[in-house]
């Protein structure tokens, strides 16, 4: 259905390719993040960007694994992040396809909280983007227990 209408009612990140609204939800999140993240920042920088029923899926076996749905959820998975991570940077970030599911593929460098051990590791997600909002989101993780290692006291065995 294409009604002019919906569409000047609808905000710019609903009218924006897949790429153009994960890049504006990364700066939105980097604006959230610098403004002190998760209990201190507000939610509405990054709201606007994912769909209200928004899932991701996180694996289990870290220590922010499972399944996070909607804004509340997301909100929660935030919060456990920074919870888990003292530094969690993203060094570089690759689009490897543009359309739906877009793959991205990130650097990342992080210090876990309890431990302060560093690591630095990939993550590719493919991310699935209607009506101009992130619906569903996939992220996979080189190494998922060195992950869960570094953030654990004592560490796993491996």
């Amino acid at each position: 259905m294409n009604d002019p209408d919906r569409q000047e009612a609808l905000p710019d990140c609903e009218r924006s390719a897949p790429v153009a609204v994960l890049k504006g939800m990364y700066a939105a999140e980097s604006r959230y993040l610098a403004a002190g993240g998760p209990g201190k920042a507000d939610f509405a920088t990054l709201a606007p960007f994912f769909a209200p029923d928004v899932v991701l899926f996180q694996a289990e076996g870290l220590p922010y694994g499972g399944i996070w749905r909607g804004h509340e959820g997301l909100e929660r998975f935030f919060l456990v992040m920074s919870e888990t991570w003292e530094v969690f940077d993203m060094l570089s970030q690759e689009f490897l396809a543009t359309e739906n599911p877009v793959v991205v593929r990130t650097h990342v460098h992080a210090r876990a909280r309890a431990t302060g051990r560093e690591l630095d590791f990939p993550i590719l997600q493919t991310i699935t983007v209607v009506e101009g909002r992130i619906a569903e989101v996939h992220p996979f993780y080189w190494d998922t227990a060195a992950i869960a290692r570094a953030c654990a006291h004592g560490g796993l065995a491996g």
